[in-house]
C-alpha cells in the first residue's frame, strides 16, 4: 500500500507525534508498504513533479523525526521555520499526498490532529485514515464533556467541574470542590498544563500556567492512587499496564525520559479488577463514539474504586508506548499492530 504518516503540527505534543509516526513509517516500510513521513503542518515544499514519486523516495521523509525532548516544543519557531509563512494548518502538498495515498495513517497527538477537525476535513475530501472518526475524536478530547459522558454512563470518574479563564469567582468553594485538586486544560495532552495542588496558593498558580494553554480548565478531586492504562482495538479491550513513575505523578518528563517510568503488563493486579478495567475501556469506548482504537487511563484507590479519567483517540505509537506494549502482551507485535489498526480503519469506514 501507499500510506502518508502524518505527523508534527502545532500542538504541544509536536515531538511525541514526530517520534510516533517515525517508529510506524518504519515499521510500515519493514512490512513492505510505500510509505512516507510527512508533517502535517510544514508539509513537503521542494515535492517530486510527479508527486507519486514522493513514496519511493530513499529517505522516505524520516530526516523529520527527532527525539522527545523533555522541554515542550517552541511551537512559534515552528511557525517561523514555514518557508510560505502561511498559517494554514495543512503544510503544502498535504492534501495532494493525502489523496493519492492508499491510507493516511494519522500519528498525530493532541490539538487539531486529535480533536476531530482534521478527521473532519478528511472526510469532506475523501482522504482515508486511521482512528477513530470525527465525532468520537472531538468528544473524546473534551476532558470536560468526558466527564459528563461518563457519569451518565455509569463510568466512574473523578468530581470535577470546568472553569472558563473569564470566571470572576474561581474559588473552590463556589465550585463545590476542596483541596487537594488536580488542574488540567480542558483539551490538553501528554499531562502538558497538569497540575496537582495543596494549597490555595498552589491552586492559583496552575490555574493561571493552566489556562496559558487554553481558555477552560478542567478541576477535578484528587484520587491518589496507582495508574494504568488499557488499549481497546476494535471493541476488544487489550491486557491493562500498570504506570509507576519514580517520582510523581505520570506527566511529561516521566512520561518520554527514558528509565523515569516502570510499566508493568500484565499489570499485578486482581482478575476481578483486571476484568473490571477491560469491561470499563470498551464502555467508555462505546459511550464516546469512539472506533478503531484508542486507550484510556485509569486510577486505582487503596479501597480498590476504579476511576476513568480519559480516553485517547490517537495514542502514542513508538513500539516502546503503552499501547503497543499492551499489544504484545496480548500477542500483538508492532509492525502487525500498525497494519491491524490500517485494516480496521478501513472496514469501519471504507468497505462498505
Amino acid at each position: 500500500m501507499k500510506i502518508i504518516v502524518l505527523a508534527g503540527g502545532l500542538s504541544t505534543e509536536r515531538d511525541v507525534s514526530l517520534a510516533s509516526a517515525a517508529g510506524i513509517c518504519r515499521t510500515l516500510l519493514d512490512k513492505g508498504h510505500d510509505a512516507f513521513l510527512l508533517d502535517v503542518f510544514l508539509g513537503l515544499e521542494n515535492a517530486p513533479e510527479n508527486l507519486e514519486d514522493v513514496f519511493t523516495l530513499p529517505g522516505h521523509g524520516l530526516e523529520i523525526a527527532k527525539n522527545i525532548s523533555e522541554e515542550e516544543p517552541d511551537l512559534e519557531a515552528v511557525k517561523a521555520s514555514r518557508p510560505d509563512q502561511s498559517d494554514c494548518f495543512l503544510g503544502p502538498n498535504v492534501i495532494e499526498l493525502c489523496r493519492l495515498a492508499d491510507i493516511t495513517f494519522l500519528g498525530l497527538h493532541g490539538g487539531e490532529g486529535e480533536n476531530g477537525k482534521l478527521q473532519a476535513t478528511f472526510d469532506l475530501l475523501g482522504i482515508r485514515y486511521t482512528g477513530p472518526d470525527s465525532l468520537g475524536c472531538a468528544v473524546a478530547m473534551d476532558k470536560g464533556f468526558t466527564k459528563q459522558v461518563f457519569l451518565q454512563a455509569g463510568i466512574d470518574t473523578p468530581a470535577g467541574v470546568c472553569l472558563h479563564k473569564n470566571t470572576s469567582d474561581r474559588s473552590l468553594s463556589s465550585l463545590g470542590l476542596s483541596l487537594p485538586v488536580v488542574v488540567k486544560p480542558c483539551s490538553g495532552g501528554s499531562s502538558i498544563g497538569v497540575y496537582i495542588v495543596n494549597t490555595e496558593e498552589e491552586y492559583e498558580d496552575a490555574l493561571e500556567k493552566s489556562f496559558f494553554y487554553e481558555d477552560e480548565v478542567v478541576i477535578e478531586t484528587f484520587i491518589k492512587g496507582r495508574e494504568f492504562a488499557c488499549g481497546i482495538i476494535d471493541g476488544e479491550a487489550l491486557p491493562p499496564i500498570e504506570i509507576i513513575p519514580k517520582t510523581g505523578f505520570f506527566d511529561y518528563a516521566n512520561k518520554y525520559q527514558d528509565g523515569a517510568t516502570e510499566e508493568v503488563c500484565p499489570a499485578n493486579i486482581p482478575k476481578d479488577v483486571e476484568a473490571h478495567m477491560m469491561e470499563l475501556t470498551v464502555k467508555a469506548y462505546h459511550a464516546l463514539k469512539l472506533n478503531v482504537y484508542s486507550r484510556a487511563d485509569f486510577l486505582l484507590d487503596d479501597a480498590g474504586n476504579l476511576y476513568c479519567l480519559e480516553m485517547n483517540t490517537l495514542p502514542g505509537m513508538t513500539a516502546a508506548s503503552l499501547l503497543p506494549k499492551e499489544a504484545k502482551v496480548a500477542g500483538i507485535e508492532y509492525g502487525d499492530l500498525c497494519e491491524l489498526i490500517i485494516r480496521k480503519s478501513m472496514e469501519a469506514r471504507y468497505s462498505k
